[in-house]
């Protein structure tokens, strides 16, 4: 079996392989990936028949941690798209908070929609109201845009049930609903980071906003619209049922006469990631404009059809993932990286080198992750900690940098009347600071973390 630099240099090739495929070939990422497992694994020297039997364990374990998760995810962002919930999640959110402040609004607004609905779909979503807001408010759409599609991106990357760091937090063992609330944490400062950006670069660059509808018509295409309390209920039901399952996971030393028994039991199934995002989705079919059978069967398979390929590519990381936990990886760069304490940091750079060559957040996200879960203790990352916040590292380096090969870059131009050059200026360099800025956080808090635990 290859290892040293032969190891590396396999590695590397393997890298460049999916880059090509992905980038050059237009090959879709599953095939890619797992054309690199089955490639990587016999190139190594590994037995056939156990690379066969590593790319198949690592697609179904990886899926059967994550599977449900990402399923429930997408039915409750189908659900809130469809019944335009995630307009009156923005209408709430400015009445509290107030029209001075329409930036931060339309930055808050994206990081909570995006949870569980893709960025670029929620910035189509959202577009129409961001223009309405923009004339109202005499800003230019470019203010608007970017907040908004930065609002996105941030919990897009940090926040499961998205699908890019659930995936992340299956392959190198972190604890889903762990990652949720740091992803949180992370994102809350980060967002705002987002909103400064767009009033003090992004508005340099006026775009006229030219509403094709007012707030009101918008409202009106969608019919009946559900209560703010209905919009909020499926997103904030999962994640205060995750919070209570951590709590009571924690050992009675640390817990003590708090949560135990019976109720400790309770709040742990409760608390399951899959339990949690399955009763979001129930409680989503409360926002459906006409609670009809057919309109719940048609959301349901919607929901799971867009689950499917994003279910595909997460089983092809795991597998490629999978072969690489079983190469001699560890003891090579322990040799050579260990005590240099550079873990996250590393996580981030790789991230950010995948996002840059390949476009696509959750691509890089799934390739980084299964790269680097083998190494995480030659890292010092293999604690419960160390892996939340790998899941996190890799998330902001997903973010580094967003330009002409990545969808969302075209949709955000597309939807805000951007010239190219001035997305370049006004969005691209917004990802790098959002980058920067996420990774310096996140190991600020890993730090604080790690004096606490």
């Amino acid at each position: 079996m290859l290892d040293g630099f032969a190891l590396i240099l396999l590695l590397a090739a393997a890298v460049a392989f999916i880059i090509l495929a992905t980038a050059k070939l237009d090959l879709h990422a599953f095939l890619a990936l797992l054309i690199a497992a089955y490639l990587t694994g016999l190139a190594a020297g590994l037995d056939p028949a156990e690379v066969a039997s590593l790319v198949t364990d690592g697609f179904g374990g990886i899926l059967g941690y994550i599977g449900i998760v990402i399923i429930a995810g997408t039915i409750i962002g189908t659900c809130l798209e469809r019944s335009g919930a995630a307009i009156v999640i923005a209408e709430t959110i400015l009445d509290y908070v107030g029209e001075k402040y329409t930036t931060e609004v339309m930055a808050i607004t994206g990081s909570i929609v995006s949870i569980p609905v893709f960025c670029d779909s929620g910035f189509v979503i959202l577009s129409g109201l961001n223009r309405s807001l923009a004339q109202r408010s005499g800003l230019s759409l470019s203010t608007l845009g970017v907040a908004l599609a930065g609002g996105l991106y941030v919990t897009h990357v940090f926040v499961p049930p998205t699908p890019g760091p659930i995936a992340a937090a299956g392959i190198v063992g972190a604890d889903i609903g762990l990652v949720m609330l740091a992803g949180i944490l992370v994102s809350a400062p980060i967002v705002f980071v987002a909103a400064i950006w767009a009033d003090k670069v992004a508005s340099n660059y006026h775009i006229d906003p030219n509403p094709e509808m007012t707030i009101e018509e918008i409202k009106d295409e969608y019919g009946t619209l559900p209560s703010p309390a209905a919009s909020f209920a499926p997103l904030l039901v999962p994640i205060a049922l995750i919070a209570l399952g951590s709590i009571a996971a924690y050992p009675e030393a640390e817990n003590p006469e708090l949560i135990t028994g019976t109720l400790q039991r309770w709040l742990l199934f409760l608390g399951d990631p899959a339990v949690a995002l399955l009763i979001g989705a129930f409680i989503a079919f409360g926002i459906v404009p006409q609670f009809e059978r057919d309109v719940i069967d048609d959301w349901v398979s919607d929901g799971i059809t867009n689950a499917a390929v994003i279910l595909a590519v997460t089983g092809a990381g795991g597998a490629f993932g999978e072969v690489l936990s079983a190469l001699p990886l560890e003891a090579f760069i322990t040799d050579t990286l260990g005590g240099l304490g550079i873990g996250l940091f590393a996580a981030f750079v790789v991230a950010a080198a995948m996002k840059s060559a390949l476009g696509s957040s959750t691509v890089a996200i799934l390739t980084t992750a299964s790269l680097v879960a083998p190494l995480l203790g030659s890292l010092g990352l293999d604690t419960e900690i160390g892996q939340v916040f790998t899941v996190l590292a890799i998330g902001a380096g997903s973010m580094t940098v967003s330009h002409a090969n990545d969808s969302y870059f075209w949709i955000i131009t597309e939807f805000t009347d951007m010239e190219t050059p001035t997305a370049y200026q006004a969005w691209t360099l917004a990802t790098l600071v959002l980058g920067v800025s996420s990774i310096l956080w996140i190991v600020v808090l890993r730090n604080v973390a790690g004096m606490i635990v």
